[in-house]
């Protein structure tokens, strides 16, 4: 395993605690929420260049900036919204189908062989998911929005996640000046479509820490994992995220351990290592 796909999983880790923290934060619009974590990811991360002296690592084509700006910003915007309209275990599973839709995208869009194997894991792993959000679980009403968003996200960071690997060429560095355009872009939308509210100490906590690893550091590490390293191991593994998350979720009380969770925990663990286990050529 090499060190850019190691580098994927440490983000991985990091984004096991996203719904939690993003969770420390209800009460804000889910805009706010998005403007708040990327401007302190961006801006920690651009005096961190600057005493790098990388600050060039900015000047990057258009493509690359709609790619970047687009992807972190409408991901984090569609699922920040998910979890405040829709209720955060079940949503946050739905957003967690994009470690499957990476998998599959990497196929038709980057050309790289699945194998038995690894689409046994795959199907694995979805069944997890539907085992918790298919039929047979109930909703409260009025969540479908929230749950439309999480599936619009989960589409979005995977579309986002595979083309990266097409901008292989733009340094990790650049992804300093994504973070702090998704937040003004955040701001500007917030500012235009939402009504403001003063956090408190709890809320300040939760958007601050968002924008230091899961908003912040994770980007960097994801990238580096997407464009270095394995995206079929990476969308894969990231099946694991979903029983972290969820696992983290209820031990703050936003939910209760049931039967189907645990049965969807077993089957995402399982998927997760029979794709793991399986060997392919080096990838170039």
């Amino acid at each position: 395993m090499s060190r850019a796909t190691l580098s994927g999983i440490g983000a991985l880790v990091l984004w096991a605690f996203l719904a939690l923290l993003a969770r420390g934060a209800a009460g804000l619009p889910p805009l706010q929420v998005t403007a708040m974590a990327f401007l302190t990811a961006g801006l920690l991360a651009i005096a961190w260049l600057a005493l790098r002296g990388q600050l060039a690592a900015l000047r990057q084509p258009p493509i690359a900036w709609l790619h970047g700006v687009g992807g972190l910003f409408g991901y984090h915007a569609l699922y920040f919204a998910a979890l405040a309209w829709a209720p955060p275990v079940e949503a946050s599973l739905i957003n967690y189908l994009w470690p499957l839709l990476i998998v599959l995208l990497s196929a038709p869009i980057l050309g790289l062989r699945l194998g038995p194997r690894r689409l046994a894991g795959v199907a694995l792993g979805f069944l997890g998911c539907a085992l918790v959000v298919g039929p047979g679980a109930s909703f409260p009403p009025g969540a479908l929005p929230g749950f439309l968003c999480a599936a619009a996200a989960a589409i979005t960071w995977a579309v986002y996640s595979v083309t990266a690997r097409r901008l292989s060429a733009v340094p990790t560095e650049a992804v300093a000046g994504f973070c702090l355009a998704a937040g003004a872009l955040a701001a500007l939308t917030h500012l235009a479509f939402e009504t403001t509210v003063i956090p408190d100490a709890r809320q300040w906590a939760s958007a601050l820490i968002l924008g230091l690893g899961p908003v912040g550091a994770a980007f960097f590490l994801w990238d580096l994992g997407m464009k270095r390293g394995d995206p079929r191991l990476l969308g894969t593994l990231a099946y694991a995220t979903p029983v972290a998350s969820t696992l983290l979720l209820l031990l703050a009380g936003e939910g209760a351990l049931t039967g189907r969770i645990a049965a969807a925990a077993a089957l995402v663990v399982g998927g997760g290592w029979l794709a793991a286990s399986a060997r392919d050529a080096k990838l170039g």
